[in-house]
């Protein structure tokens, strides 16, 4: 079940724009982010999904407005915004494979902002209960959803308002695949923020809202149901 929704959006971001060298991806983007919702980002291959999630956590330059609890995010360094409530987990992970689990996870921890949940090293094991016994094992030697797995509660560690979620469940096996629409689910019905970028199935059915990119610009904002089908032919 959704989380009832704060009346004033967590996220807020206005005209954004960002580009590689002369090459424009995104020009002009809104959208907006509640507490327990999940606002699923959709489009074609070079769209601009993982493009908006790395401008938003600082990792490409962009232009706009992008305002977290009301604080301008934009001019900020990556490590700013982490502190002030923004998660990231990117597509390849990231982890640092010659370090263990457990070392993985006290790099990302962090205190969280006022009024936060506390995650912690316990309370993300029994998010994750499959990780205990591995905790001192490198994290190269883990499987990819052991990885995926670690990734998520690294960034938890970390203590977010709003979690950027960059195809989570990518080249992983069916069940991997079943827990992690089971953990998002959960995440958002602790009151967490959820911007994710994933194409399969299973996250249409949990989302609040989908948002089409489409010529670098958002070409749909709304609840799955709605989505005009020449927009879904156009766009997807």
């Amino acid at each position: 079940m959704t989380a009832m929704l704060t009346p004033e959006p967590m996220l807020q971001v206005e005209a954004l724009h960002v580009g590689y060298g002369r090459v424009q991806v995104l020009r002009g983007v809104h959208l907006h982010l509640r507490a327990g919702e999940l606002l699923l980002l959709l489009g074609r291959n070079g769209s601009g999904r993982s493009t908006l999630l790395k401008a938003l956590m600082g990792l490409v330059p962009a232009t706009g407005s992008a305002r977290l609890a009301g604080r301008e995010l934009l001019p900020l360094p990556a490590h700013h915004r982490a502190r002030l409530g923004l998660g990231y987990v990117p597509e390849q992970r990231e982890i640092f494979p010659r370090l263990s689990m457990r070392q993985n996870l006290l790099l990302g921890a962090k205190p969280g902002p006022s009024g936060a949940a506390s995650w912690n090293e316990a309370s993300v094991l029994r998010l994750f209960p499959a990780l205990s016994p591995r905790l001192d094992v490198s994290a190269q030697a883990l499987s990819g959803g052991e990885q995926q797995m670690l990734a998520i509660a690294r960034t938890l560690m970390g203590n977010p308002t709003v979690l950027l979620l960059d195809e989570p469940t990518e080249g992983l096996a069916p069940q991997r695949v079943a827990e992690t629409a089971a953990l998002v689910d959960q995440l958002r019905s602790q009151g967490l923020g959820l911007l994710m970028a994933e194409p399969k199935p299973w996250a249409w059915s949990l989302a609040d809202r989908v948002m089409v990119l489409g010529d670098g610009q958002v070409q749909f904002d709304g609840a799955p149901h709605e989505l005009p089908q020449d927009v879904s032919a156009a766009w997807l």
